[in-house]
């Protein structure tokens, strides 16, 4: 659903609507309304749709479990931004202990998954938050990521998830070419002059792409280090900009270099 009024929009994908646990304190400017660019509203990532969510989920559950839950969720998306992947984990772990509902939501802890290696559970992880979540794009090729690195590229796309259009271009973009097979300097070329946003996840999605290939690592660190150093991947705040950043540290990458 969107909202908007005269020049200024704020718009909000019905998908995203899940419970997502995050503190508000931590990132106050998530629901900041933005004036309407020239060309058009941007769409808002379901990473900015948290901090509501966070206490819609305590409001729907209830109990200290569900609360203590959604604050150890919270506790684990900061330390994910800050590079500790396995004590992100941990916290992940215990919302789980807590209040086992949360795991169709924790698309966090699959990310978490990923960066240590543990491509099987990740990639249930996955399936499980698409699942619940029938529209949700990255969840997709965060579980083709995983699989092609269990079972190779081809077994991998024999296997995506296939899951509902995507209100976002490059993430439309993104998913095709996962689930069919492209090019991912064209992927960042059709967004090369987009919103920030826009260029920021072409990159990302570019260098993952080429390390699902596992075979060119030199073309990933150059876009996702070009993601890192973007004005969105700098400033914005997003869960997956902190992610970008962890991808470099993990694999040893500056992004200065």
């Amino acid at each position: 659903m969107s909202s908007s009024s005269g020049a200024l929009s704020l718009q909000f994908h019905p998908r995203h609507a899940s419970p997502r646990g995050h503190s508000p304190l931590l990132h106050p400017f998530f629901f900041t309304i933005r004036r309407r660019r020239p060309h058009g509203t941007r769409a808002v990532s379901r990473r900015f749709m948290l901090p509501s969510a966070s206490f819609i989920w305590d409001a729907i559950t209830g109990g200290s479990s569900a609360r203590e839950a959604s604050a150890a969720v919270r506790r684990g998306m900061l330390l994910f931004r800050q590079g500790d992947v396995g004590g992100s984990l941990a916290e992940f772990e215990r919302a789980i202990e807590l209040d086992p509902r949360q795991k169709s939501y924790l698309w966090q802890r699959g990310l978490s998954l990923y960066y240590l290696n543990r491509f099987e559970e990740g990639a249930e992880q996955f399936r499980i938050d698409v699942a619940a979540n029938p529209n949700d794009t990255e969840e997709s090729i965060w579980c083709f990521l995983c699989e092609a690195q269990l079972f190779g590229v081809e077994e991998a796309r024999r296997r995506f998830l296939q899951v509902g259009r995507d209100p976002r271009p490059f993430m439309r973009e993104a998913y095709n070419m996962f689930k069919d097979g492209g090019d991912p300097e064209k992927l960042v070329s059709m967004f090369l002059h987009g919103q920030e946003n826009e260029l920021f996840y072409a990159s990302l999605y570019a260098g993952l792409y080429y390390e699902s290939q596992q075979g060119d690592a030199d073309s990933s660190k150059l876009h996702i280090v070009a993601a890192c150093k973007s004005p969105y991947g700098v400033s914005s705040g997003d869960y997956m900009a902190s992610l970008a950043q962890v991808h470099c540290l993990c694999r040893n990458w500056m992004p200065t270099q």
